[in-house]
């Protein structure tokens, strides 16, 4: 597929999410975000309020996660812990699913608490985490309906700190749950060219990963290389 490095760019969250990350760890992904001017950072709740202020002037916007990475705080804390962020300057809102909740087949209370954090975000676009590498095909099914139906804007992979994260199997599985109106988010793995660009071709349009300076220099190389060759 035929895209340049602003466009991949354009399709990255560049996540900063680990736990041991200091602030200066923050400002210094901070910094590769606003360089390559990807779609936005994915940070720690915490870290919202020093994203915002690093990345103001920029395209870049700023996202947060909420009930991560294990998906069972309650309901409630959920949607205070998404008031806070959609206050302190956050545009999205990458929230994971009560995934025993799911596995139980109550799918009307995942739905529920989804409808919930998707109505306090406001304008804020809610990316829904199943984490694929719990669940069977039919479990993947009914989450993606449900946040469908809920009124996310995602259906996102997995947190990255589960056993697997993102596959070609469960990406396109996801796609074709749901309508053009939903986009999919790819996350946990995601640290190649090839890989995105794989993932690309089965209709993922968000990519969330830490490897964006290496992915996008990636690409950058094998242009001038493509380049070189015509000429």
């Amino acid at each position: 597929m035929d895209f340049t490095v602003s466009q991949i760019a354009r399709m990255i969250d560049h996540s900063i999410l680990q736990p041991q990350f200091t602030l200066e760890d923050v400002r210094v992904g901070c910094a590769v975000a606003a360089k390559y001017q990807v779609a936005s950072v994915c940070v720690r709740p915490s870290d919202v309020p020093l994203a915002v202020e690093l990345l103001r002037g920029t395209e870049v916007k700023v996202g947060t996660v909420i009930g991560f990475p294990h998906g069972d705080t309650s309901t409630e804390v959920k949607v205070a812990e998404t008031e806070q962020a959609v206050e302190r300057g956050a545009a999205e809102i990458d929230m994971v699913i009560n995934i025993g909740w799911l596995r139980s087949g109550d799918i009307a209370a995942v739905e529920t608490e989804i409808k919930e954090i998707v109505r306090v975000a406001g304008e804020a676009h809610v990316k829904v985490i199943l984490e694929t590498a719990y669940l069977t095909d039919e479990e993947k099914l009914a989450a993606c309906w449900a946040a469908e139906r809920a009124g996310a804007a995602f259906v996102k992979t997995s947190t990255g700190f589960a056993p697997k994260g993102a596959t070609i199997d469960d990406l396109a599985l996801m796609r074709s749950a749901v309508s053009a109106k939903v986009q999919v988010k790819a996350s946990g793995g995601i640290r190649s060219l090839d890989t995105l660009l794989a993932m690309a071709a089965v209709g993922v349009t968000r990519f969330g990963s830490s490897a964006t300076a290496e992915i996008l220099d990636d690409l950058a190389r094998r242009q001038v290389t493509s380049y070189a060759r015509r000429a």
